[in-house]
């Protein structure tokens, strides 16, 4: 089998600020027809910046589609004529005042595969330098250090519930604990 499917029609349902929504119909590897809703997304970035005492840096911020207060590395959505390691060290600037210098790709992570095409790309760096944060017009956060392997720990007791972050915590907590990050 080939698992592919090919798509017939699409047709625009949603085109908002950051995301794009189309109901698409597809022809499946048997020939017979079915319809995906996509939601089409720019990408984002992620970076897990770790700061001369091993700690990383964390942002809690109010997530509105679940209601409640998340913990997270900085991180952001892509911007057109930058690149991914570009907007990481934007938002990591943005979010937290950090600068970060030894950026080590942590590769990329396929969030919801099953509707949307976004595509988040990880890093990690050590921080050169903290400067004051400044976040985004009408982005509230407060920045936290939490050790390395405290964070890691947290994200197997199930207390970090955000993928993204748990995936670049884990990555990162393995490349220290391999040497391959000093």
């Amino acid at each position: 089998m080939l698992l592919t499917e090919k798509t017939l029609s699409s047709k625009d349902i949603f085109n908002g600020r950051i995301l794009h929504v189309t109901h698409d119909e597809v022809e499946l590897e048997d020939g017979s027809r079915a319809m995906r809703e996509v939601v089409k997304h720019p990408g984002g970035v992620c970076v897990a910046a770790l700061d001369d005492d091993e700690n990383l840096l964390f942002v809690r911020q109010f997530r509105y589609p679940y209601k409640e207060v998340v913990l997270e590395l900085p991180a952001g959505k892509l911007e057109p004529g930058s690149t991914p390691l570009e907007n990481g060290k934007r938002e990591l600037l943005e979010e937290t005042g950090a600068v970060g210098y030894s950026y080590i790709t942590l590769g990329q992570v396929y969030p919801t595969p099953g509707y949307t095409d976004e595509i988040i790309h990880l890093y990690a760096c050590r921080v050169k330098e903290q400067r004051e944060s400044r976040p985004d017009e009408g982005e509230f956060l407060n920045v936290e250090k939490i050790p390395l392997m405290k964070a890691a720990e947290m994200v197997m007791n199930n207390r970090v519930f955000d993928a993204k972050t748990q995936i670049a915590v884990l990555k990162t907590a393995m490349l220290i604990i391999s040497g391959k990050m000093k």
